[in-house]
């Protein structure tokens, strides 16, 4: 009996449209890192990038569950002495909702150069519209 090893060109993707109007952020993080990861299919592999694209629509609703909005802060580091930035979830949602999302997946995929190729394949968008009609997506319900 052989081990079946998927292979890189062998893997076949499909699209998926996400509508993220009412979803919890965290809960709708993990369903999508594992679908980038491709933990959804019988051919996932730890060390092939065996999954799918994803596109968030309507970034713009996405709920956060209880005082995150006022006590949660995103934190980055600009590179220069005392360049720590605090921005509360509550401006970050109302300005660039996307970056709330694209960050909370990312945490959730492996930290290596697997997980920066499997984020290149999230597509987040705040409004009902995205540019991606050609590649067919299904929509998903989660």
């Amino acid at each position: 009996m052989k081990s079946f090893m998927p292979k890189k060109n062998e893997v076949e993707r499909k699209w998926y449209v996400i509508d993220a109007e009412g979803k919890v952020l965290g809960r709708l993080a993990s369903q999508v890192a594992k679908i980038l990861s491709g933990k959804n299919k019988p051919i996932y592999s730890p060390s092939v990038d065996t999954g799918d694209y994803v596109i968030i629509i309507n970034a713009d609703k996405v709920v956060l569950t209880g005082k995150k909005l006022e006590q949660k802060y995103f934190k980055y580091y600009t590179g220069h002495p005392g360049g720590l930035k605090l921005i509360q979830y509550k401006t970050l949602m109302r300005t660039k909702p996307e970056k709330a999302i694209i960050r909370a997946v990312r945490g959730m995929l492996p930290k290596n150069k697997l997980g920066r190729h499997m984020i290149k394949k999230l597509k987040v968008y705040t409004g009902p519209e995205h540019k991606h009609i050609a590649q067919k997506p299904e929509k998903l319900d989660i």
